[in-house]
């Protein structure tokens, strides 16, 4: 039989032994003691471990995390001791003071007086922050945060305190000192989630320091693009999305950051690396692009539309078209463009709301055809705002009617005005302008002939005979029509095959189309008959 206690940490095990009946004694106990592998740190919890796996971190937290009473109050000696450390500190005798605090810390640490252990570490940093001693400051810092069983209340103060010195300190001391007291700030903050807010804000101010290091008038490209980066990487490595103590907006505010940063690095990059290796390669800044996208889906655009977000609104939809025109998803841009245009403040301002919906028209118009755009594109030119835009208006009254543009026509009529705008003053863009326009004719001309010659095809389109087959295989592969292009023959067929199970279909649905007609005419016959006999008699 064995007996078994884990509350001190070791393994009593009990073992009877019966004796040879031959010596007639009773039986004995034999005590045998054996250490354990990982000593119980639940024995004071009444909580039952297991010897077989070893202790997580969380084990370990709960065990240290206890929560104690006050055994004492050091008010009293708190008021006394901090009067005496003001004038050492004053005489110059700032070690003397420190010594003094941090002997009484000690004591309220470990007797959990919470409110005396917070005015001593305060009152610690303070000497040293009048005293101008940077480095006592700095170490001072360090040595109260990591106190054994030092609270966490206590550390959050001293973290406070000090992040509100830093702008001071960096407009009286200078940048060495202020960047000082920002890693010493970060080094205590490290690793605890419950100073991951004011991490963060730290990490934000260093960020814009490097930011403003890559904007110096004297800055090498090289000393450019490091500053950039380091900066982007600080505000990317933290998850902020996760910090439960932050608060909504301020999140939001950091997640904007982080974006914009990003897109700065990856512009950076593009222009060393303008061409891109493949399709599929992650080229120059092309890392940086996909992580903004990324950052984009973590802001929750219901909290965007609140009236006292406009500004983080305007902001983000900024941020999402710089991204969205970078992989020339036009669509996207006009959704953007769109969010923009209703936000309310927006449409008092009657230039800004003007400018927004010339360019939801522009970038729609640029957007491949498909159902979603022929969808946006038919609800926009039902809009009655749109027609105060007589130009705009035309463009896109165009595309809507089935009816073949021709390109030199549209050059001529709206070439002068468009050129001249932000957008189609690109080279690339106005060359889409002019596949979108083909690419339209391309389907009227496929709604209006089943088979039509190349060459007058090419007429229509106003293109080479290489660029009318490049058109028609991107329209064929991309299902917006169904064409079959014989090349000895030099006929374009626009009319798919039927299969016979599409014949009987509409044989079917015409005979029954033809019944019908039959039993209506045979029901208003005999109508009229009986009508007629009526009269009759």
């Amino acid at each position: 039989m064995k007996f078994t206690n884990a509350g001190d940490g070791q393994q009593d095990v009990r073992e009877v032994l019966p004796e040879a009946p031959a010596q007639g004694l009773a039986q004995k106990w034999k005590v045998s003691t054996e250490k354990q592998i990982m000593p119980n740190i639940f024995a004071t919890r009444h909580c039952t471990p297991k010897h077989d796996k070893p202790y997580s971190k969380s084990h370990y937290s709960i065990a240290m995390a206890e929560v104690r009473k006050q055994e004492k109050d050091f008010t009293k000696e708190v008021d006394e001791l901090l009067l005496e450390t003001s004038a050492l500190a004053k005489s110059g005798q700032l070690s003397d003071a420190l010594e003094k605090l941090l002997a009484l810390e000690k004591q309220t640490r470990n007797a959990s007086d919470l409110p005396s252990t917070t005015r001593l570490a305060k009152a610690a940093l303070e000497h040293c922050y009048e005293s101008r001693d940077y480095t006592q400051l700095n170490s001072t810092i360090s040595l109260l945060s990591k106190k054994h069983g030092q609270l966490k209340v206590v550390v959050q103060a001293m973290v406070e305190q000090a992040i509100s010195w830093l702008p001071d300190i960096r407009q009286e001391q200078g940048v060495e000192k202020w960047l000082e007291l920002v890693e010493t700030m970060r080094s205590v903050t490290e690793g605890k989630i419950f100073l991951e807010t004011p991490r963060a804000r730290v990490t934000l101010v260093l960020s814009h320091y490097h930011e403003a290091l890559s904007k110096a008038p004297n800055a090498s490209a090289a000393t450019i693009k490091e500053a950039l980066q380091t900066a982007s990487d600080l505000v990317s490595d933290l998850q902020v999305e996760t910090y439960s103590s932050m608060e909504r907006r301020e999140k939001t505010e950091f997640i904007l950051e982080q974006m914009r940063l990003l897109i700065a690095v990856a512009r950076l990059k593009d222009v060393e690396v303008p061409a891109k290796q493949g399709k599929s390669a992650l080229g120059g800044g092309e890392p940086e692009w996909v992580k903004a996208k990324v950052g984009g889906r973590k802001v929750n655009e219901s909290f965007l539309k609140e009236k006292a977000n406009e500004d983080l609104k305007l902001k983000y939809y900024d941020l999402m078209i710089q991204q969205a025109l970078h992989q020339s998803a036009y669509l996207e841009v006009a959704k953007h463009y769109e969010k923009v245009w209703d936000t309310p403040s927006i449409k008092e301002d009657e230039s800004k709301s003007r400018a927004a919906l010339e360019h939801i028209v522009y970038y729609v118009v640029l957007a491949p055809h498909d159902n979603e755009q022929s969808d946006m594109l038919h609800h926009l030119f039902a809009n009655p705002a749109l027609e105060k835009l007589e130009l705009h208006y035309n463009l896109v009254k165009s595309f809507v009617t089935r009816e073949l543009m021709r390109w030199p026509g549209i050059e001529s009529l709206y070439g002068p005005f468009l050129r001249t705008t932000p957008v189609f003053s690109v080279s690339k863009q106005w060359e889409d302008l002019h596949t979108r326009v083909v690419e339209h004719n391309v389907r009227v001309v496929a709604q209006y002939y089943t088979r039509i010659t190349l060459s007058r095809l090419m007429i229509l389109l106003d293109l080479t005979p290489q660029q009318t087959e490049e058109t028609l295989a991107r329209l064929v592969v991309s299902h917006t029509i169904w064409a079959r292009v014989d090349r000895p023959a030099g006929i374009v067929n626009f009319k798919s095959k039927r299969s016979a199970e599409d014949v009987m279909n509409d044989w079917s649905s015409d005979m029954q189309k033809l019944l019908g007609l039959v039993e209506k005419t045979w029901i208003g016959m005999n109508a009229a008959q009986a009508a007629q006999s009526r009269i009759k008699a």
